[in-house]
């Protein structure tokens, strides 16, 4: 039983593996590079800040309640990728692996889970929740940033993965609260 779990973690890992190289290829390419790295640092926090003063600045008083989710929802999401990260100590593949072209710095040494991709998406649910017609600005720019976490080198694909679940939840919990 132990055997096949281990094979099976072993057969998801080189996959991973292979996936992040294949991904990180367009890298190479200096305008896709440097492209990606412009989104990535956008989903620091400065696009969904510009939102939620977006929001305000459009809707007033209105728009409270979702700033005031988004921020709570942030939060959390902050202190869960942090926890995380400083429980599974898993390395960037940058740092793993030679082949694997890393073209900004990353914010951490930990790669597991993409806290870009975890903030996105429990950014993007929330947002959506209170204006549904954000989907055609809120829903690329997701997809672009986790998308960007993958070509730059930073994270691996279950890094996203677990990223974007772990958003999900937390934002899909936070509306049924």
């Amino acid at each position: 039983m132990a055997t096949r779990f281990a094979c099976r973690l072993h057969r998801i890992s080189h996959w991973d593996t292979l996936l992040c190289l294949q991904i990180n290829r367009a890298n190479r390419v200096m305008w896709l590079g440097r492209a990606f790295g412009v989104v990535s640092r956008l989903g620091n926090g400065v696009f969904w800040y510009v939102l939620m003063l977006a929001m305000l600045a459009w809707d007033g008083t209105d728009a409270v309640p979702a700033v005031l989710h988004m921020t709570g929802v942030g939060l959390v999401c902050t202190v869960l990728y942090k926890w995380l990260k400083s429980r599974t100590l898993r390395p960037r593949p940058f740092h793993l692996h030679r082949e694997i072209f890393c073209s900004v710095a990353p914010l951490d040494q930990f790669s597991f889970p993409s806290g870009h991709t975890l903030h996105a998406v429990a950014f993007s649910i929330v947002a959506l929740a209170y204006y549904p017609a954000l989907f055609w600005l809120v829903v690329p720019f997701t997809v672009l940033v986790a998308l960007s976490r993958l070509v730059l080198g930073l994270h691996y694909p279950t890094d996203v993965l677990a990223g974007a679940l772990l958003g999900a939840v937390l934002a899909g919990a936070s509306l049924t609260l």
